[in-house]
């Protein structure tokens, strides 16, 4: 028995990553009536035959995605444009909130530096005062390719955000043997087009990387109202000083999260975007 890696999977056909090398697997029968999903980066058992190789268990995760449907994964990095697109911020501010819900460290990456130097130095200042690690890249010049590779080295990490940032990009400069589909931004809607049509595990620097489809819309959920204000780390500081002990930072006297807003010691994009979240998870609020 081989304990194996699932790195992409496509009509019911899985292949899986062992210490033999990348073997062509089926699913044990009563594993597909036991199993609700296989998902990409599934740790699992595979068996040898004549034909190659067969699931035989999976494995517990760690943790999962549901968009996009990974497993087991070690960090996310949240990659944006500084420059056509434009940076999403509240996109941004809702895969950081998922990945702190879900215990998931985040790497922030602002991509496509040599279009607007100033706003790159700018929104790195921001975010890795959170704080977050925070790189700056370019494909063009270079810029940032040596230490987003060490970002991912050994790890299973999974790159979002939204198409047109540079995703595919980025991992082709890593790795140009990845050969990744990369699109254009239309003018007309300054958005990228979806060049990453399914999920799938790349080797990389002794780890692995998901290329995933680009995100437009992430929700999150209602009961989720109570850890929202804990998934924004700079709170943190400041939350022990509120004058209520369920301070929501609000409009509550006496909140300290406020407090350091006014004082600049909190992003006001950041405290927006957690109102914006809150109304979604709390509308009464």
């Amino acid at each position: 028995m081989l304990n194996g890696v699932i790195v992409k999977g496509v009509g019911g056909i899985y292949e899986v990553e062992t210490e033999q090398g990348r073997l062509q697997c089926s699913l044990r029968g009563k594993l597909r009536l036991s199993v609700e999903r296989v998902l990409v980066g599934d740790r699992v058992e595979v068996s040898l035959g004549s034909g190659g190789g067969v699931v035989e268990k999976i494995l517990p995760r760690i943790n999962e995605l549901v968009r996009p449907p990974v497993a087991n994964i070690d960090q996310v990095l949240v990659v944006c444009a500084v420059r056509q697109p434009s940076p999403n911020l509240v996109l941004l501010d809702r895969i950081l909130v998922q990945a702190e819900l879900m215990g998931i460290a985040s790497v922030v990456v602002f991509n496509k530096a040599d279009l607007d130097r100033g706003r790159a130095e700018e929104l790195r200042a921001l975010y890795s005062s959170i704080p977050y690690p925070t790189l700056v890249t370019s494909t063009v010049t270079q810029e940032g390719i040596a230490e987003l590779r060490q970002a991912l080295q050994g790890k299973v990490s999974v790159l979002a955000g939204p198409s047109g940032a540079g995703k595919s990009s980025l991992l082709n400069a890593l790795n140009p043997h990845f050969k990744l589909q990369t699109g254009e931004v239309s003018a007309k809607i300054h958005r990228g087009r979806h060049t990453t049509r399914q999920v799938e595990l790349l080797a990389c620097d002794q780890g692995y990387v998901a290329d995933t489809p680009g995100f437009s819309q992430l929700q999150l959920e209602p009961d989720q109202e109570d850890r929202l204000q804990f998934a924004f780390p700079e709170f943190g500081r400041y939350r022990a000083d509120c004058r209520f002990r369920g301070c929501m930072h609000r409009r509550e006297p006496d909140c300290a999260v406020l407090e350091a807003l006014a004082r600049g010691e909190i992003a006001p994009t950041r405290h927006e975007n957690y109102l914006l979240f809150l109304q979604e998870v709390a509308p009464r609020y």
